[in-house]
């Protein structure tokens, strides 16, 4: 969705699927301990609506989402799930799941050092295709917190949104190894961020969606901190 957002209006999301698959979306805030909900997303003005399951993976075929407005208006929307895409990905990362996690700076095990500036901050870390030849898309998101379990989906500090970057550029997210901040850090704080793996930077055309560790560091304190002088 895109626009002004009226959770209020929406009475029902449904999806469906094959082998009699259905599964209700809730109309709550999605977080980390309902894994069911909307996402906001304050800088590009749109929401989403995501459900984590348990149960594996989807099965080959076509799915339906179906939402039913509190005036009785029903819009839906279709798409084909292909398992061939989700197979190679998942092997894939799975053989590399361990350097593709020491990858990552700054992060857990990488420190951000002293005297970086905290303007474009860089991210960097290996891909499927640098390790195994394999092209993938890469979504990077970014949120304050000491911990995993403290990253905030609702209140990013920033992303690269290659869903919305890809009709400027069709290529946006493929192979993507590093990232700039495009926000200034605030000296001394914690953030935590994690970065998607997926074969398509079409949400329609998404089959497969990696959700790597989270990561977290540190930045400098203000003092530490290596200014650019003006001239």
């Amino acid at each position: 969705m895109k626009g002004v957002f009226y959770p209020e209006l929406i009475d029902k999301i449904t999806a469906y699927g094959p082998d009699g698959y259905e599964v209700e979306f809730e109309n709550q805030e999605y977080n980390l301990k309902n894994i069911n909900g909307y996402i906001t997303d304050a800088a590009f003005n749109s929401c989403w609506y995501m459900v984590n399951l348990p149960n594996g993976f989807l099965n080959k075929g076509e799915y339906k989402i179906e939402v039913e407005s509190k005036n009785g208006e029903v819009k839906t929307k279709s798409r084909y799930q292909k398992n061939a895409p989700s197979e190679a990905l998942v092997e894939t990362y799975l053989e590399n799941k361990e350097a593709l996690y020491n990858s990552y700076h700054p992060s857990t095990k990488n420190k951000m050092p002293e005297g970086t500036p905290l303007k474009n901050v860089k991210v960097k870390w290996s891909t499927l295709k640098d390790l195994a030849g394999l092209d993938a898309y890469y979504i990077y998101r970014i949120s304050l917190g000491k911990t995993p379990l403290e990253f905030n989906i609702q209140k990013l500090v920033w992303w690269d949104n290659v869903f919305v970057e890809r009709f400027r550029n069709a290529d946006a997210g493929l192979n993507r190894g590093e990232v700039v901040i495009k926000n200034e850090l605030k000296p001394n704080t914690s953030c935590a961020y994690f970065v998607e793996t997926t074969d398509s930077n079409a949400m329609g055309e998404t089959n497969i969606c990696v959700f790597q560790p989270h990561q977290v560091f540190t930045t400098p304190s203000a003092q530490q901190v290596i200014s650019t002088p003006r001239v």
